[in-house]
Order: C-alpha cells, then sequence, then structure tokens
C-alpha cells in the first residue's frame, strides 16, 4: 500500500493548497481536476527514479514502474477532464467564454501552453504501449513525458499563479535532472569490466562482469541495469538494459545471461573481454524472502536465469520442482547445468519440456491441485507465459498472495 498512499498524499498535497471557495460547481471541479493531475505527475515522476534504497522501500523496482504507468495515464485523464469541465462551467450562459476556454487559437499563452502539454504527455504515455518500435526510439519519444510537465507548470505561471508553481517546477527540474544524471547518464552505477563472454545456448550468451571498484551489493534472483560501452574492437550500445543475475562470486563478480531478444541483446552475443561496462542496482525482491515450504518453480526461456542463480548459491532447503519451457534443447540457456544439480540435489525435481513453437499446454505440466497445496509458486519468463500460467495457478486453487512473479519490461 505504500506507493498507493504516496501518490494520494501528492494528489491531495496541490488540491488542498488551492481548494477554490465560492465558486460554482463546474468551476470548482475543473481547478480541482487540474490540481489534482499536476500532483498525480510530481507522483509519478518520483516513481521514475532508478535507486535502490528507493526501490527496497516501495517493494521494488517492477512495481515502481507499473504504478509510474498508471500514475501517468490516471493523470492524463484527469488534466484532460480539466479544460472541460472549466468550459462546462461556462457553457450554459456564456457559450462564447466555453469555446475560447478550450480553443487554443482564441486565447493566450496561457491555454496554448496548457494545450500543448497535454499534447505531449499523449506522445509520451501513446510511446509506453507502442512496445515494437526500437527502444531508442521509445525512449526519446518518452521524454516528452517531463517537457510536457515543465510546460503545464509554465501554463499555471502564464495565469499569474506564482505562489506554489516555482517551487514546484524546482522540484519538477530536480527529479527530472536527478533521473538523468543518476540513471540514464550512468552516475549512479559503478565500473566493471568484462572478463569472459560464454555462449551457453542458441542466442544465449553468459558475460563475466569483473568490478573495478566497490561491486554492487546484490543477491540471487535479483537483475541489475547494464550499459556497455565501446573497447576492445567492440561497439557498444551505451543504454542501460535489464539482466538477471546468473551467480555471485566472493570477489564481487557477476554473471549475467543475455538472449538475443532486440537490436542491443543480439549485438551483445558478440561482446569482447575487456569491454567497459557500467553496473546500476540489484533490483528485485523475486525470490527474497521465500518461506520454508514445498516450491514450484516455473521458467520461460532466459526466464530460468534466476533460478540458476539460487541454485549456484548451494543446495536447497526445501523441495523443489522446476518446470523449465524451452523452444527447442538448442536454445535452452543452462539446461546441461540444471540436469547435473538435478542429479546432484535431492530435493530438486527438474522437468524440462521443449514447446516448439505454439503456447505450452500447462493443464498437463502443472502438477495436480493437491500436489500443489501449501507451495509457493514462483514464475518467471515472457509476459504472455507469466500471465496464462498465474491464470492456470489460480484455477487449480492457489491464491494469488503463493503467486509470485516479476515483470522486466519496462517500457
Amino acid at each position: 500500500m505504500t506507493i498507493p498512499l504516496l501518490l494520494l498524499a501528492s494528489t491531495a498535497g496541490p488540491v488542498c493548497w488551492a481548494l477554490p471557495e465560492d465558486l460554482p460547481a463546474l468551476r470548482s471541479l475543473g481547478i480541482i481536476l487540474g490540481w489534482a493531475g499536476c500532483g498525480m505527475l510530481f507522483g509519478s515522476l518520483l516513481l521514475m527514479l532508478r535507486e535502490t534504497w528507493l526501490a527496497d522501500w516501495l517493494g521494488g523496482l517492477a512495481r515502481m514502474y507499473r504504478w509510474h504507468h498508471r500514475a501517468g495515464v490516471i493523470a492524463y485523464i484527469v488534466l484532460l477532464a480539466h479544460p472541460l469541465a472549466l468550459a462546462a462551467a461556462s457553457l450554459p450562459e456564456f457559450p462564447g467564454l466555453a469555446w475560447q476556454t478550450l480553443s487554443p487559437f482564441a486565447n493566450g499563452w496561457a491555454v496554448r501552453l496548457g494545450w500543448l502539454s497535454l499534447l505531449l504527455l499523449m506522445f509520451g504515455l501513446a510511446a509506453t504501449f507502442a512496445t515494437r518500435i526500437p527502444y531508442r526510439s521509445w525512449r526519446w519519444l518518452h521524454t516528452t513525458l517531463g517537457i510536457g510537465v515543465v510546460l503545464g507548470l509554465g501554463h499555471l505561471l502564464q495565469l499569474g499563479i506564482d505562489e506554489p508553481v516555482m517551487p514546484l517546477l524546482a522540484l519538477a527540474a530536480l527529479l527530472l535532472g536527478w533521473r538523468f544524471i543518476r540513471d540514464d547518464a550512468g552516475l549512479a552505477a559503478r565500473p566493471y569490466v568484462v572478463r569472459s563472454a560464454t555462449p551457453i545456448a542458441q542466442g544465449v550468451v553468459e558475460i563475466s562482469l569483473r568490478p573495478l571498484a566497490q561491486p554492487i551489493a546484490a543477491d540471487a534472483g535479483q537483475f541489475v541495469l547494464v550499459a556497455f560501452h565501446s573497447g576492445a574492437g567492440f561497439r557498444g550500445c551505451g543504454q542501460f538494459h535489464p539482466f538477471t543475475i546468473s551467480s555471485i562470486a566472493v570477489d564481487g563478480e557477476i554473471r549475467i545471461g543475455v538472449k538475443a531478444l532486440g537490436d542491443c541483446t543480439r549485438h551483445l552475443q558478440s561482446i569482447a573481454t575487456g569491454v567497459p561496462a557500467r553496473v546500476h542496482g540489484a533490483f528485485g525482491r523475486f525470490l527474497a524472502g521465500r518461506a520454508i515450504t514445498p516450491q514450484l518453480w516455473l521458467a520461460g526461456g532466459i526466464g530460468v536465469t534466476p533460478f540458476v542463480a539460487l541454485l549456484r548459491g548451494g543446495p536447497l532447503s526445501q523441495p523443489t520442482t522446476l518446470i523449465y519451457l524451452y523452444r527447442s534443447e538448442a536454445d535452452a540457456a543452462y539446461l546441461p547445468e540444471l540436469r547435473t544439480l538435478a542429479a546432484a540435489d535431492r530435493l530438486l525435481a527438474l522437468h524440462a519440456h521443449a514447446t516448439g513453437e505454439e503456447p505450452p499446454d500447462l493443464a498437463s505440466l502443472l502438477p495436480a491441485s493437491h500436489d500443489l497445496a501449501n507451495c509457493e509458486c514462483h514464475v518467471c519468463g515472457p509476459p504472455a507465459m507469466v500471465a496464462a500460467v498465474r491464470k492456470a495457478l489460480c484455477q487449480r486453487g492457489i491464491t494469488t498472495r503463493h503467486i509470485h512473479f516479476e515483470n522486466f519490461d519496462f517500457r
């Protein structure tokens, strides 16, 4: 409940300050909607920060990003209703004034900046739903959200509302600058270098990263944001992408599994030793605080990586069933190692299945309802597979609090 309360507080603050008195109901509603949308946007800006302490406090980076997206959508809808309510307040008696309230051509810069802000917010939000465009293009489209926030505050300044707006403008600059300098530019990340890169399946490479300074603090099952730069005959992408840690050494060296899923990850299949990298994190609570009860792990493709990290850390302490789904053995990352680990650990039961190009038949793959009693279920893989598995588990009587997953798609 921490994030909803945080968003409620960020919304209620501006509304309480600007609560109108002795105004018609619709005009009061329009003013309240404007300030509520503004407050919700600031809550959304806070949730875009990638700080480990903030992610730990708010329940994980993936959860923060889900609420960041939701808050942005809600703020846009509320802000879109703001001018409509103001126009509706004037419509019965002054239709011409109602039109002037809405038309960006009939007023000065105050209204124009307001509509321009809404348009930029619309473009930025539309980009969050466009999952197939290149990441670089998506990223630049998404930055229009920040510009839209600044223009929205400019709209208020043009209306002569100075007292709360200047501090809000400073806060917006702080949050946007923090995100750019600490996260996008990599100030919060730590320097590493590629020690080795080993192909482990078709289109999958495991990259070992050696720290050049203080290593990050990480646990099995967590993920990091890594940017690979140019060096040793390799031209790096230079952008931070999430990768799950596959092992953690005592000296701070980490390994990550990288599957060729996009332009950057395809390029990383040929990475060379000695390439510099910056690592930010670690994030995630996927396998943290596991109960001492029987476990069901279900992995799809490269989603097996967090389970591999946990198994590499030592023998299990509770009976665990790992169902590993992949298209073919050629692209099944870590499969030979998993078979060796399962043979050595009597508490681990491995069920590996090649599904081909068709969706897996979960009805035949999942254990029966009585075998799932008292089980904690951990699911990691493509979003469509995770959604299907969650639905199938619920149909077998597993409550949602016993189903754990993490979404690594941050678009």
